[in-house]
């Protein structure tokens, strides 16, 4: 197939993201309707306190189908089984359930995160085309389409003008690599001074989106993977913010920022002073 032949039988980015949402509602009611019973670790992944459960893996497999039955063609990749090839140009890139650890202890602070992209899942090339990032605790659901904006539901979203960062709320995560964590302890430490606060919810996704609300003024984290940012970062783009890597650089597990544009030198000036 010719690129151009695939081009002209790609769907309009308002199917994708009709289909992304009919998935991942699907998905969240079965995410919720487990959380109802006892949930427990079914595995332990790249370490002690990177933890996966049955319903991960059961919603992914949901996913996976349900993508497949719809689009032959695209590539799939997920955070618990991989990736499959395609020929349409398009992946499909999911987490399942970003926020195991909350979803775990019943903390209401998990999401379905499914994004279409053309090209790979690497963020370094991709072209991020639908996001749809949605909390089955909360019922919220964030959509974005490339060019159309980003909705909290049916409300649309734009991030505010940014405080200073004197006065800014600043969202992060931690690795699972003990060396790592203590790293960003440290950076942590070092910036809590300088900023109004700083936000430790979970889950990645989420943290993306509540940038796109307006519920934190920005968001930095290492080692974060695809699936971890591919939704939640076209919210964050389409809400009128940037997500990059430091210094230019394409988002990677180096280093993923988020914020309003205005914010973003004086950001990275304080990460590379706290050695982040």
């Amino acid at each position: 197939m010719t690129d151009a032949t695939r081009a002209s039988d790609r769907p309009s980015d308002s199917a994708l993201l009709e289909l992304a949402l009919e998935i991942a509602l699907e998905a969240g009611r079965m995410i919720a309707a487990a959380r109802e019973g006892t949930v427990t670790v079914a595995d332990r992944k790249s370490s002690v306190t990177d933890v996966v459960t049955q319903v991960d893996r059961d919603a992914e497999a949901l996913i996976r189908d349900r993508i497949r039955a719809a689009r032959p063609d695209d590539a799939f990749f997920g955070e618990e089984s991989g990736g499959d090839a395609g020929s349409s140009g398009l992946t499909w890139v999911v987490d399942p359930i970003d926020g195991t650890v909350n979803f775990l202890y019943g903390i209401p602070h998990y999401a379905v995160s499914i994004a279409v992209v053309e090209g790979p899942a690497d963020p370094a090339t991709w072209v991020e085309r639908v996001g749809v990032v949605h909390n089955p605790a909360t019922g919220e659901t964030f959509t974005a389409v490339r060019g159309g904006g980003a909705f909290l539901g049916d409300r649309a979203l734009r991030i505010p003008e940014p405080p200073q960062l004197a006065e800014a709320l600043i969202a992060t995560g931690f690795a699972y690599d003990a060396d790592i964590r203590a790293e960003q302890g440290a950076a942590v430490a070092a910036m809590l001074p300088r900023v109004r606060d700083i936000r430790r919810l979970g889950t990645a996704s989420l943290d993306l989106c509540n940038l796109a609300a307006g519920r934190v003024d920005a968001y930095a984290e290492r080692t974060l993977n695809p699936w971890d940012h591919a939704a939640g970062g076209l919210i964050v783009a389409e809400a009128g913010g940037v997500v990059v890597g430091r210094h230019g650089a394409a988002p990677s597990r180096d280093f993923v920022i988020a914020v309003h544009p205005e914010l973003l030198e004086p950001l990275e000036a304080l990460l590379d002073e706290v050695g982040a």
